[in-house]
């Protein structure tokens, strides 16, 4: 049976505000949470809080395990992110895992060292997540490459490290990653698109590892509703990773969201005020093989997405 979690998103919503969802959440019978890892939000007049003092908040008010997805290697260090996590595991067993990716421009520029290109980053997410593991496991870590570390070593490790995922969007991407991940996690794509996708995972060495699924959707009490609060909320986050990784700031995502239009909304996102075919999206999902699946609306409206889903999807999804 999959496990339907709720994804708490950073780039929307003040912290405070994400620990009431969580809790809520929690309560209406969602059994796992993730979060987003930003520096800058997608739009002027987002939130920007810091994930890793959130997830020690959160850990400690619900049950749920929780999952990120990080960029180590440019903004982080990477044995700062093997740190943070090997604290949260060793106060929260079994409850944490890491999805790892080669990041945005929109977060990292803030270092001022620049933007490689989409091969070097990957070169250097793979040297980063290879300095992680070496720490979790016991190691005196010396490093000179695309990251560097010098005799770096952790005194406080869990008995178990965290699980490391990759986060993929590409089939290229989901290839490579598929023979050094413990699992994937990637977003909502046409049936035929993710089943490329995940062929491509298998492809390159992740047959029979677990794959995630985050799954934004945009519900309401009616369809205008659902479809303007998208359009409100999540235009300016539809154009794909090959444009959306080299933007700057928000005002960049700003002015590429006003290319789009509100009737445009639903081929890019699951906008539907019924929940039977939010329960059939669901299955959908699950029947590709997705163990877990992280939903979020794409309206204000955290709420009665979780209220709705807690009544109505979820036990659907039990049975």
């Amino acid at each position: 049976m999959a496990l339907i979690g709720y994804h708490c998103s950073h780039e929307n919503y003040p912290p405070s505000e994400l620990l009431r969802l969580a809790r809520l959440a929690e309560d209406a019978g969602f059994a796992a949470a993730m979060c987003s890892d930003h520096f800058h939000p997608w739009r002027e007049g987002g939130q920007s809080g810091f994930t890793w003092s959130w997830l020690g908040s959160a850990l400690e008010a619900t049950q749920l395990s929780y999952g990120m997805v990080c960029a180590p290697g440019q903004r982080y260090h990477p044995a700062i992110i093997a740190q943070a996590a090997a604290t949260l595991t060793e106060m929260y067993p079994g409850r944490l895992w890491c999805a790892f990716g080669s990041g945005q421009y929109l977060n990292e520029h803030i270092t001022g060292d620049g933007w490689p290109p989409k091969a070097v980053r990957q070169q250097r997410l793979r040297e980063a997540v290879d300095v992680i593991r070496a720490l979790w496991a016991g190691e005196t870590v010396t490093h000179d490459g695309l990251v560097r570390a010098e005799e770096a070593r952790l005194y406080t490790r869990p008995s178990q490290p965290p699980a490391v995922l990759g986060a993929a969007l590409s089939n290229e991407t989901a290839e490579w990653m598929g023979s050094w991940v413990d699992g994937i996690i990637t977003t909502v794509k046409p049936p035929d698109d993710q089943r490329r996708f995940i062929e491509s995972f298998r492809r390159g060495g992740g047959e029979g590892k677990p794959m995630y699924l985050q799954a934004l959707v945009s519900y309401a009490s009616d369809m205008e509703r659902a479809r303007q609060g998208a359009w409100e909320n999540w235009r300016n986050n539809l154009f794909g990773n090959r444009i959306q990784a080299d933007l700057k700031m928000p005002q960049d995502f700003d002015a590429v969201g006003k290319m789009v239009r509100v009737e445009e909304m639903d081929q890019y996102l699951r906008i539907s005020c019924d929940l039977d075919q939010h329960i059939a999206w669901l299955r959908g999902d699950i029947a590709l093989g997705f163990e877990r699946i992280f939903v979020f609306s794409a309206t204000q409206d955290q709420t009665a997405l979780i209220r709705d889903f807690g009544r109505h999807v979820l036990p659907a999804l039990a049975t």
